[in-house]
């Protein structure tokens, strides 16, 4: 029936990298990523990836993308929001 789950596409190297669901859930909370995702291009390119057997060659096309980029950016930003340590006290 051509169903997957994530535990099908990740190895355990993957495993680091996997966002907790909770994370993710941020995703759909995001102002941002909505006015984002209402450009048709964008949806274009998301879609296109979705279907696409050769999905880490398409991955590298799409990083030349501004939209994509700014896209991927968001999520991060989102998922990985930057350390407060990390912010240089003026």
């Amino acid at each position: 029936d051509g169903a997957w789950s994530v535990s099908d596409i990740l190895t355990e190297d993957d495993e680091q990298d996997r966002v907790p669901l909770q994370k993710l859930e941020l995703l759909g909370e995001s102002e941002e990523l909505r006015g984002l995702l209402l450009n048709p291009h964008l949806r274009q390119l998301l879609l296109t990836i979705d279907q696409a057997e050769e999905k880490s060659s398409l991955m590298k096309k799409y990083m030349q993308e501004p939209l994509f980029v700014e896209f991927a950016d968001c999520c991060l930003r989102i998922v990985e929001p930057p350390e407060k340590e990390n912010i240089i006290p003026e």
